[in-house]
């Protein structure tokens, strides 16, 4: 039997990056894939869709060409052209982490894994099944989409957003139920492409987990763009037995039904922990989740769990981070636990939302006293020379010591903003040291020191 010092189910950015990791560090190490390397972030998600986004980009740039003392006589999409780069990127990217693995010396097994007792994995392909042993075994098997009982996907007319990455046709109409990222995102890149959308959120505003006013300026950006936004409301059922689809629409002032060509249900995730025995051998199971400690062992010595399969956010990033760790800690280094306080979240629409730490409802909630400092785009002069200044930065500090509690922005390029906050807030940075930290001028990022400069009433700008 093939005995590693290290064996991971999945390869998404949680398996990938913490094989490499253990490579690094000296131990042998396989990792266990049943589709493509780098899972559903490189080959369905996070990578892929925002090369569907920056072709609906680029065509917006093309609409708009004329605010910009350019003529572009003719111009048109291609659906299939745009669909097929984006495959063509995410190709790319699952051909990179091959090489990776190659030259980390990491062996790859191909087929769906399985951990049993004694720690050992089983990996089957095609009917055969060969075992594998380990000193450590961690399962990333990570998520898929989520199914409602009133929602049944059947890959046509009620996708997931895998399906919607590759729809063989542009829909002229289209349903997203959910406004978290994967809803919005879609939302934004269907829209600009020239379908009717419309969005429909079961709670009482879209993007619910950002601060307030971030969730107030996307609904005003999405309605100009001709977005239509249906918040405290519930798709009830759905018909599919005609052409299109009819959603009947549950809202306080009674049913409403929308028809489309088709329903994008993003209404969350479902972890992949099926069929992987946990059961059999007794690792135990919380609300559809891993429970792991700090170091993300399970309640069985020498079993794992990292990424969306774990209690923490579901994100690439959290993924690899934890996975670092938890190999870090298993080849005895001193490692501390992760802050999933100062987890950044993107969310690449147009405009793009960051956000990291609290909302300000958050840290009222939490009893600080608080600073909140803004400053808008529409006074940024490299916002104004760029065309894009709708949105904002926002800063929440707490007023007694100064600490940076969270920082929120919307607008154009946000997504590459946001580690400034993130990095200021593990070095416990206050303040004071942002607004004396000089930025560069003119630039997005400058929005940063201004809006802590309003906090503190030193704002020049406004």
């Amino acid at each position: 039997m093939n005995a590693y010092d290290v064996i991971i189910i999945g390869s998404g950015p949680g398996g990938y990056v913490t094989a490499i990791r253990a490579s690094q560090l000296g131990l042998k190490t396989a990792i266990v894939e049943k589709e493509s390397l780098g899972g559903v972030c490189l080959n369905w998600g996070c990578i892929p869709t925002k090369a569907l986004l920056k072709s609906a980009q680029v065509f917006e740039y093309l609409k708009h060409a004329g605010d910009y003392g350019l003529s572009v006589k003719e111009y048109d999409k291609d659906f299939d052209a745009v669909v097929n780069r984006s495959r063509d990127v995410a190709d790319g990217m699952s051909k990179g982490v091959q090489f990776l693995m190659k030259k980390n010396k990491i062996d790859v097994l191909n087929g769906h894994g399985k951990i049993l007792a004694g720690k050992k994995v089983s990996v089957t392909l095609d009917d055969k099944t060969e075992e594998y042993s380990a000193k450590n075994i961690i399962i990333a098997t990570g998520s898929r989409s989520r199914e409602l009982p009133s929602l049944p996907q059947d890959g046509e007319k009620i996708i997931g957003y895998r399906k919607a990455m590759t729809l063989p046709k542009q829909p002229k109409k289209l349903i997203v139920v959910g406004s978290g990222a994967i809803g919005i995102e879609f939302a934004y890149f269907y829209n600009a492409m020239g379908t009717d959308v419309t969005v429909v959120e079961f709670q009482d505003r879209i993007v619910p987990v950002e601060d307030e006013e971030i969730s107030k300026q996307l609904e005003r950006s999405f309605k100009k763009s001709g977005i239509k936004i249906i918040t405290s409301a519930e798709v009830t059922g759905v018909d599919t037995s005609g052409k299109g689809v009819k959603a009947t629409v549950k809202k306080a002032k009674g049913d409403e039904i929308l028809s489309a060509d088709v329903v994008l249900s993003a209404v969350g995730i479902k972890t992949n922990i099926e069929n992987l025995g946990l059961e059999d051998v007794g690792i135990v199971v919380d609300k559809d989740k891993i429970l792991v400690n700090d170091f993300y062992q399970t309640n069985l010595p020498g079993y794992y769990a990292i990424g969306d399969v774990t209690p923490g956010q579901a994100l690439a990033h959290v993924a690899s981070a934890e996975g670092i760790l938890c190999v870090e800690k298993i080849a005895g280094h001193q490692v501390e636990p992760l802050n999933y306080g100062n987890i950044p979240g993107c969310t690449y629409c147009f405009p793009e939302i960051a956000s990291v730490g609290m909302t300000e409802a958050q840290a009222k909630e939490k009893g600080y006293d608080i600073k909140v400092g803004k400053f808008p785009f529409s006074a940024s002069g490299k916002a104004q020379a760029a065309g894009n200044s709708e949105g904002f930065v926002k800063v929440i500090f707490d007023a007694k010591y100064g600490e940076w509690l969270g920082c929120h922005m919307i607008g154009v390029g946000v997504t590459e903003m946001i580690a400034e906050a993130v990095l200021g807030r593990k070095l416990e940075t206050t303040g004071h040291e942002v607004l004396k930290s000089v930025h560069p001028h003119p630039t997005m990022s400058e929005a940063v020191m201004e809006a802590v400069a309003d906090a503190y009433d030193e704002v020049i700008h406004l």
